[in-house]
């Protein structure tokens, strides 16, 4: 199985190198953008702008029973001042009860193809987390690697600039955040932490909901699309966790995060393929996992390799693409001080299935995940997943 999975990427890494025509899809690679990349040109003219995107999901694992949830509806709206002001923003509802304020910043104009943002606004970091729209990639769930090692959806309040260098084909974004929340006191007298090994740091997203700051991160990518049909991008994330005032002087209060991410994404005709790698370092982790009684890992790490084919002929606007993406994920890729290892998350998916476009903007898809980990004997159940999306 190993070798096959490493032919398979050496298969899409010379193919996506190999071509270098334009792509005929509405799954244009360079040209992808999220939802609120498209709010600024407003509603027939008008300074008001609406959309939304939502997705309906099955989940059935091996064994158990299925079940069905309304996984998130998001709303977006935006609002265009003048010619260099826009605000933007959206707001969230998961499985029917929860409600979170997803994005919310103003974008400003200050030069051409020169933007200065603020607000609460997506990490970019990797493709999904800011391209996280359900017709805009393959499978019914999102990647495994981009929820645990990412973790999407990752957004924090901050300010910054992006924009894109076209001389030499690059755009590029740079921002400063807060941190993930890492430590706080419990009612008990005791120390809670937020950050864990299964999931890394998945549970120290602040998300704007009164988020404390000891110190700023600082967020970059670079996005080069010098080549027709592909597009690479590479980001970085430098800082510290925030603690809250009456912890943050403990020892092992706060950890130390340098996370690098390498994605890749290519469409050629009825062709496109994607992949991505991201590596965390994670420095004093062995004294916070002794002050918060955790088991959070030194260093996590990530990666996945997608190909898809597009069954239907490029004559036709509905489309059927037909995919297979490999993917693994250790949240203990190394551990510090006594932790050991836990092979459990070390872990691998095989995702294989359909995806139809029946109109732009909506898909139907239908997929089954091969799951497993590095422990042996440990039972991880295969999954069957169905679901529709939407996005307009």
């Amino acid at each position: 199985m190993k070798k096959s999975i490493y032919l398979l990427a050496l298969f899409f890494t010379a193919t996506m190198l190999g071509q270098v025509h334009t792509d005929s899809s509405d799954l244009d690679s360079q040209n992808r953008i999220n939802s609120t990349h498209n709010l600024p040109s407003g509603i027939n003219g008008s300074a008001v702008t609406l959309g939304a995107y939502g997705e309906m999901l099955y989940n059935q694992p091996e064994g158990d029973n299925g079940e069905l949830d309304v996984q998130r509806l998001v709303l977006l709206l935006g609002y265009r001042f003048n010619d260099k002001t826009q605000f933007f923003t959206e707001i969230e509802l998961e499985h029917v009860e929860e409600i979170y304020v997803e994005q919310a910043f103003v974008n400003y104009n200050v030069a051409n193809n020169v933007y200065l943002r603020g607000g609460l606004m997506l990490v970019p970091m990797g493709i999904i987390n800011e391209h996280h729209e359900p017709t805009t990639f393959n499978g019914v769930e999102r990647p495994e690697m981009d929820n645990v090692i990412v973790p999407t959806t990752w957004r924090e309040l901050g300010v910054g600039v992006s924009g894109k260098l076209n001389t030499i084909s690059l755009g590029y974004q740079a921002y400063i955040f807060n941190g993930f929340k890492s430590t706080e006191f419990n009612g008990d007298g005791g120390v809670s932490g937020f950050l864990k090994g299964e999931n890394g740091l998945r549970g120290g997203r602040q998300k704007g909901i009164k988020s404390t700051v000891d110190s700023p991160t600082l967020s970059t990518k670079l996005d080069y699309y010098g080549i027709p049909g592909l597009k690479i991008g590479f980001a970085t994330y430098f800082g510290k966790t925030q603690a809250a005032d009456d912890i943050e002087t403990l020892e092992g209060a706060n950890i130390g995060i340098a996370m690098y991410g390498l994605d890749a994404r290519y469409a050629y005709e009825r062709f496109t393929a994607r992949g991505q790698f991201v590596y965390a370092s994670l420095s004093d982790t062995d004294k916070y996992n002794t002050l918060a009684n955790r088991d959070l890992g030194s260093a996590l790490q990530g990666y996945y390799v997608e190909g898809a084919f597009n069954l239907l002929p490029t004559t036709k606007e509905q489309k059927l693409y037909a995919f297979a993406r490999y993917e693994n994920y250790n949240t203990h890729a190394d551990t510090a001080g006594n932790l050991t290892k836990n092979k459990a998350y070390d872990r691998t998916d095989l995702t294989t299935g359909l995806s139809y476009h029946i109109a732009p903007g909506v898909v139907l898809k239908a997929d089954y995940q091969f799951r497993d980990n590095a422990l042996s004997g440990d039972d991880v159940k295969n999954r069957l997943n169905l679901g529709i999306g939407v996005w307009f």
